[in-house]
């Protein structure tokens, strides 16, 4: 196969689009959540965001690099909790990570500075109130995530927010 066959056969493939976030919790439970400024649904959703594959960025280190920019907190990222097959009218899927940030103490939650560009505000709120805030996929992904982490599980394989393979 030549350079040009073989770009021709990559140009040809199947496109996905693939985001990272990161579960950050405080002492007492609760979770950091974030409102984007650029959603019409008002929805808000985990610090995260797109993996800039094509720069040959990991998930890890989108998760990282996103939650730096958007919060102002650079935090390895801990073990991944759920991966997320997402499907969608109007895109292509959506492959989305969620990984363990940990428990914030008090000196990390004073540091969190918001992106403006991005983001209008943070609060913590207690996991049964997620639902309010996110999408029902994406509460769904949180949720899942919450289970495998309190079980200490391996991560949780997802599609639209339920666990694969099980009917």
């Amino acid at each position: 196969m030549t350079t040009t066959d073989f770009a021709t056969y990559i140009a040809g493939l199947p496109k996905i689009i693939s985001g990272a976030n990161t579960l950050f919790r405080s002492a007492d439970g609760r979770i950091l959540i974030v409102e984007p400024n650029y959603r019409d649904d008002g929805t808000w959703t985990l610090p995260g965001g797109t993996i800039e594959s094509d720069l040959n960025e990991t998930p890890r280190q989108a998760a990282r690099r996103e939650s730096a920019e958007e919060i102002g907190l650079d935090i390895e990222p801990g073990p991944l909790l759920a991966v997320d097959w997402v499907t969608g009218p109007g895109r292509p899927p959506l492959a989305s990570y969620l990984y363990d940030g940990g428990v914030l103490d008090e000196t990390r939650l004073a540091a969190v500075r918001l992106q403006e560009k991005e983001l209008d505000s943070w609060k913590l709120v207690p996991a049964d109130e997620i639902d309010s805030y996110f999408s029902p996929g994406a509460a769904r992904r949180v949720h899942a995530a919450l289970v495998a982490l309190a079980a200490g599980a391996g991560p949780v394989e997802l599609e639209n927010g339920h666990r694969a393979g099980v009917n």
